[in-house]
């Protein structure tokens, strides 16, 4: 039922997260620290992201929302006691306050405690219920610092998890604002009904996965077995290895083309510069060049990898060669330097494919999307005034979990 074999086969069921009390919390003064550039007009980002969803329904797909998903799932005692269990230890809130902080989100009803999961929570807020826990580590706090952190991210639900032929890959997130999400995720393809009887592979080393990290940002299934992979500001090579070592040994992937991009918050994941739109045809941002190129396939054994080094200027042979093609398509609207660098922060390239051709992106990347309407690609435009402000386009924000064949 659940599977992705391609970027761009038709888009049958995909998981979102509309914003919500998480995105609230952003201020000036912790927008760094939680992985954003800009505070968002909460509200018209709400909007913007009704319109995306609508979109795709439109379209026939069956879109999951993830508050809704996790609502679900902390009905479940087994992923209630999961999720808590990983949030309250002494490591991070000292031994005294976790009794009474632990006894607080087991008391909240389910509405409450899933927008908290996700929105966080405040010592105020903590004090408003129930009385102040005898402890230093909370005492010290001040009445408006967090005790649980928000998780605006999770508006990115390509990250955390990422599907790749029959089973998903639950990542470990390289950077701290975002740990916590990966255990959100296993709960939910663990015990949520949608998923706890299917038949599929999942992979996970937990939500502290030390430096070896992948994020889905940079996975792109290209179909027929291979897989490209960035490696970036996110994705380490160590990274790279341990999920190939996992998808040959399932046998469905026998390739994948990694890429060594610059390690730079512009360019944090491959599809903020390359996506696919149809089989052979990818959109890449003008100022990405050509990068070095990897080609890693099974080696004899399973502690063992047969890697290719490919020049810079073969990486196009190369992604061409793991699909099997004589070569690729690449469209890059001409623009200077200046206007290609504004529609790459915009997510210019970050094209979601609904079926192969037919790519969702921000309305806001007139001259990236006029490229593709030249060149035979459907465009559907959503806004992204404010959701763009986050450095997450239509791919980022979507995470498939069932396409049909290309």
């Amino acid at each position: 039922m659940y599977r992705v074999d391609s970027e761009v086969g038709p888009l049958r069921q995909v998981i979102l997260h509309r914003p919500g009390l998480e995105l609230k919390r952003l201020t000036p003064g912790n927008k760094d620290r939680l992985l954003f550039d800009d505070v968002l007009w909460v509200h018209r980002a709400q909007e913007e992201h009704d319109v995306f969803a609508a979109l795709l329904r439109g379209r026939g797909v069956t879109v999951h929302l993830f508050d809704e998903l996790l609502r679900r799932c902390v009905e479940i005692p087994e992923a209630h006691a999961y999720i808590l269990d990983r949030i309250f230890d002494e490591r991070v809130y000292g031994p005294l306050a976790i009794d009474a902080l632990r006894n607080h989100f087991d008391a909240m009803d389910l509405d409450t405690l899933t927008e908290h999961l996700v929105g966080g929570i405040t010592k105020r807020e903590v004090l408003m219920r129930i009385p102040e826990p005898r402890s230093v580590a909370f005492h010290v706090l001040d009445p408006d610092d967090f005790v649980l952190e928000p998780l605006p991210n999770h508006l990115y639900t390509r990250d955390t998890s990422a599907w790749i032929g029959g089973g998903v890959s639950i990542n470990s997130m390289r950077r701290q604002a975002r740990i916590r999400e990966t255990v959100h995720y296993e709960a939910v393809y663990r015990w949520h009904p949608l998923f706890a009887d299917a038949a599929f592979e999942t992979w996970s080393d937990g939500s502290t996965n030390g430096p070896a990290s992948t994020e889905g940002g940079d996975i792109l299934v290209l179909g027929g077995g291979a897989v490209l992979v960035g490696m970036s500001e996110r994705t380490t090579a160590a990274g790279v290895e341990r999920l190939a070592r996992r998808l040959f040994a399932g046998g469905e992937v026998d390739r994948i083309v990694a890429l060594r991009m610059p390690r730079l918050r512009a360019l944090m994941h491959l599809d903020t510069v390359l996506t696919m739109v149809d089989e052979e045809t990818f959109t890449q941002y003008a100022g990405l060049g050509m990068l070095p190129a990897y080609t890693v396939r099974p080696g004899d054994n399973d502690k063992e990898l047969h890697i290719t080094d490919h020049h810079p200027d073969a990486m196009h042979a190369a992604i061409a060669e793991a699909l099997g093609l004589p070569g690729i398509r690449v469209l890059t609207a001409e623009q200077d330097v200046h206007a290609a660098e504004r529609e790459q922060w915009d997510d210019g390239c970050n094209t979601l494919a609904v079926a192969p051709g037919v790519v969702v992106t921000y309305e806001r990347n007139a001259t990236t999307n006029a490229h593709l309407r030249r060149h035979g690609v459907e465009v559907l435009e959503v806004p992204g005034g404010e959701l763009g402000r986050g450095r997450g386009g239509p791919r980022c924000m979507s995470c498939p979990i069932e396409r049909g064949p290309a």
